[in-house]
């Protein structure tokens, strides 16, 4: 998929596209991970987040990009923050904002 093209998935469901696709079952997954296959399910729900060092788990297993996998980890976060809190979608255009700001003080 062109990196122009947005994709609206969520890490869970990536996930779980990713181990149907190579027809793997979820315990396989699982113990290949680490981790329990209640969790990994979890996961794959959109009910629990992965930590950092199960995506880079994730996208070695699966050689997938990792900076992709996490792109849509920290979306999922942000989407699911301003749907809690009701806010309006400029609140992004303030928080691309601050981003930049915050970028050029802590690079000095």
């Amino acid at each position: 998929m062109p990196k122009s093209k947005l994709k609206f998935i969520s890490f869970g469901e990536h996930l779980r596209t990713l181990r149907t696709e190579v027809e793997l079952p979820l315990r396989e997954v699982a113990s290949h991970l680490g981790i329990d296959p209640s969790l990994l399910a979890k996961i794959e729900r959109n009910e629990r987040q992965p930590t950092k060092q199960l995506i880079k788990e994730v996208a070695c297993f699966f050689n997938v990009d990792e900076r992709e996998l996490q792109n849509e980890f920290l979306s999922d976060q942000i989407a699911y923050k301003i749907i809690d809190e009701e806010a309006d979608l400029e609140i992004l255009k303030a928080a691309e904002q601050k981003v930049s700001y915050l970028k050029t003080q802590r690079n000095g």
